[in-house]
């Protein structure tokens, strides 16, 4: 299994680091409109920081030049996809490009096999899901414990309380992990709690510094890094790879329940039906219909992971811009899941949007659901669905009025300063 868990669990990590200085320079195809550098030696470096994240970065690139366009990091260009159409075109001849290994093995120089491929890559995908199973099936009593304190310690606040999510629900997720993963070591909240520094101090870097390469002039912060990254690595020591994104779920979709009345009650009334007043079981997770709307729709709605990335194996095609060989191809998600072409009223929080086939059908597309949706997402989704099944049935969930929330965008989107509700409680 791979060491670095928690942190090395993006595809971006991997778009600016050394997979760009591994493969040669190429000369881009005139077809691709490119924004011009304002320095040949960084690129456009610079205008990423302007922008504040990669992803706002892309969400310009494309407003000005459509939906395939690219840039330059340092001095190599860069494609990047903002439509369905166009990754659709782009994803079934490269489905089996393993950009996770790739590029963790530029960056860090960690050697995870011999073999290389599509099979490999299937082989690997299998045995991440049939760990991933096993690990719910043998432990799911330990997600529903850890989601019962939680409510059992909201349901002692006064209504007035405001309750912050991002303290409470990376906490809570950070022990689903780390339980679940390390087992008792991690009861401590003392252990948690390093762990959690460590892994943003990591997270934080890997997310932004190696992005604009400030991480490499900063002895401070690059010291910083790498003793955070020492410690964690010698604590995960057989735990599988498990991506970050579940905590944002988490509060995401708390955060969004408590602005939409509706969608909790609807919520609630399917939790009444299928669950009961008993705890929910793994089997009946899949039968939460609405609840994995409800999941979904936060996904799209927060751009949960805003960028994922692939390496051109071949020379290839998308629409008429040619794609040279050994080309990073980002897809910009963040673009394509609030696109007005393919979602309609696309800054609106709406589950009921996931009956429509097709609806689904590009959401599958994108690697959020169905056959290429990685493993790891799985573990996501039930952390989050047995949170919503005890909280919701319990608690009504309310908005705190005048509060404005901005999401920052890394290699998933969290929000910039903690988001707050507060709670009443069922009759």
């Amino acid at each position: 299994m791979l060491d670095f868990a928690i942190f090395a669990v993006t595809f971006v990590v991997i778009l600016v680091g050394a997979v760009l200085y591994l493969y040669p320079t190429f000369r881009p195809s005139l077809s691709v409109p490119v924004l011009s550098p304002l320095f040949c030696r960084d690129g456009n470096l610079q205008d990423i920081v302007n922008r504040g994240s990669l992803h706002e970065f892309l969400v310009g690139l494309h407003d000005q030049f459509g939906s395939v366009a690219s840039f330059w990091f340092g001095r190599r260009p860069v494609v990047s996809l903002g439509s369905v159409d166009q990754l659709q075109q782009h994803i079934n001849p490269n489905r089996t490009t393993d950009s996770f290994e790739t590029m963790l093995k530029s960056l860090l120089g960690y050697q995870s096999g011999s073999g290389t491929g599509g099979t490999e890559a299937l082989m690997r995908k299998k045995v991440y899901e049939g760990a991933i199973n096993k690990t719910l099936e043998n432990n799911f009593p330990i997600l529903l414990k850890l989601a019962e304190e939680l409510v059992g310690k909201w349901q002692l606040y006064p209504k007035s309380q405001h309750i912050p999510l991002c303290a409470h629900l990376l906490g809570l997720s950070m022990k689903a992990v780390t339980q679940l993963a390390m087992g008792s070591r991690f009861s401590d909240d003392t252990a948690v709690i390093r762990f959690r520094k460590n892994h943003e101090a990591i997270w934080s870097e890997i997310g932004k510094g190696y992005l604009d390469g400030s991480l490499e002039k900063s002895s401070s912060r690059k010291a910083h890094y790498e003793s955070a990254l020492a410690e964690m690595e010698s604590v995960l020591k057989s735990v599988i790879k498990e991506r970050s994104g579940q905590g944002s779920m988490c509060i995401w979709a708390v955060h969004f329940l408590s602005i939409s009345e509706a969608v909790q009650e609807k919520l609630h009334q399917e939790l009444i039906d299928v669950v009961g007043d008993g705890p929910v079981s793994l089997d009946q997770i899949p039968q939460l219909r609405y609840c994995q709307q409800v999941l979904n729709e936060t996904v799209r709605t927060a751009k949960l992971t805003p960028i994922a990335a692939r390496l051109q194996e071949v020379e290839g095609k998308v629409d008429q811009h040619v794609i040279p060989k050994e080309t990073l191809v980002i897809y910009a998600l963040g673009v394509v899941l609030q696109d007005a072409d393919t979602w309609t009223l696309p800054y609106r929080f709406d589950p009921d949007r996931f009956t429509d086939e097709s609806v689904m059908k590009s959401f599958s597309l994108l690697g959020f659901s169905g056959n290429q949706a990685c493993p790891e997402l799985r573990f996501a989704y039930t952390v989050a669905a047995v949170l919503l099944s005890t909280l919701v049935r319990r608690l009504r969930l309310h908005q705190v009025k005048g509060q404005v929330v901005e999401a920052r965008y890394e290699l998933v989107s969290t929000p910039k300063d903690d988001t707050w509700i507060t709670i009443s409680k069922r009759d």
